[in-house]
């Protein structure tokens, strides 16, 4: 989905790629994708990166190589794509088998839908074009549903969260047994960061991180916020992932020849199985992370999104604002229509 864009062109940010805190790690190649709204690595094949776009697509992903080049495009037979808004990728801990989910989750009548829909896939085995099937997953939200925009899968249980997309956003997580048969309800867990945009969790399943237009809140379990990284100025920041080895968060954005950052994480969030030595380049600074001062603090700033990167009071207004006159435009041409 559209939304608050920063200043700068991805052309400049890409020159500031090698101050140590981010590096450029491709642009798409693919004119098809113009809207790159997730993004997941691949479990089993190296150095594929899979994404999707936004609303006004079909029900397609493809599969990118290291260069950005498009190594595959696959059809989700049977899918529908009225809002597909994030992706994850999971390995099922009693069989091995790798899977890519595809959220149909974004709603921005915030509950202009009866349900939503995610859809399970087998991970591709060849990279070349193909119709794939999946399994789809209906849901509802214990108390209402609403808009969002991110997914992640905990790599352990294989339990599904979804995280809200809100002032005052919300992780909610599905029940541990999927059903095919009926609606799954979704349930408050925790609170997430104001307007997050996409989420995923480290491959140990140690912690996760949520996205947002300024920055990415880093998490041990909802509410426990181990700190914030910062995050390349994109034209509208719209996915994040992590790296196989769990060392570095990979971030995306939408648009033609869109980029695909590379940003190290702190040692305080490295994975438990990884030596806590931050990753560098061109000799610069480490990665900054900034840690909560308190345990309160945090999942009071995590709960309301106040302090989140440093958002500034003026942003959050224009929000509001913009918000408030968008639902005044939906009411009138909803009793027009009516």
């Amino acid at each position: 989905m559209r939304g608050a864009r920063a200043g700068g062109t991805d052309a400049d940010r890409a020159a500031k790629a090698g101050d140590g805190t981010e590096r450029l790690l491709f642009r798409f190649k693919d004119a098809r994708i113009t809207e790159s709204s997730g993004l997941a690595v691949s479990p089993t094949h190296k150095d594929v990166y899979y994404t999707h776009n936004d609303s006004g697509s079909g029900p397609q992903f493809y599969a990118v190589g290291p260069d950005g080049r498009t190594l595959a495009m696959f059809t989700v037979a049977g899918a529908a794509a009225r809002d597909w808004e994030a992706m994850a990728a999971s390995v099922d801990p009693a069989t091995g088998q790798s899977f890519l989910w595809f959220a149909d989750i974004g709603d921005n009548l915030n509950g202009g839908w009866p349900d939503y829909s995610i859809y399970k896939v087998p991970e591709p085995k060849t990279m070349a074009d193909a119709t794939v099937h999946a399994t789809r997953y209906r849901f509802r939200y214990k108390d209402g549903n609403r808009n969002a925009e991110g997914i992640m899968v905990h790599p352990k249980t294989g339990r599904l969260y979804v995280v809200s997309k809100e002032f005052a956003g919300s992780i909610y997580a599905a029940p541990a047994k999927l059903r095919t048969d009926k609606v799954n309800i979704l349930r408050r867990v925790g609170p997430a960061p104001i307007m997050a945009t996409d989420a995923a969790y480290a491959p140990d399943g140690s912690s996760f991180v949520i996205r947002t237009y300024f920055s990415a809140s880093l998490y041990k379990a909802p509410g426990e916020l181990i700190g914030r990284v910062s995050m390349p100025a994109l034209d509208q920041a719209e996915s994040i992932t992590y790296t196989r080895d769990g060392r570095s968060l990979l971030t995306g954005t939408e648009g033609a020849s869109s980029p695909v950052y590379s940003v190290p994480l702190p040692a305080s969030a490295m994975p438990r199985r990884a030596a806590p030595t931050p990753a560098r380049t061109s000799g610069g600074p480490p990665p900054r992370v900034a840690a909560p001062p308190n345990a309160s603090a945090s999942h009071a700033a995590a709960g309301t999104g106040e302090g989140d990167g440093g958002v500034p009071a003026g942003v959050i207004a224009l929000w509001l604002g913009v918000a408030l006159g968008a639902t005044g435009i939906i009411a009138v041409v909803a009793r027009r229509v009516g």
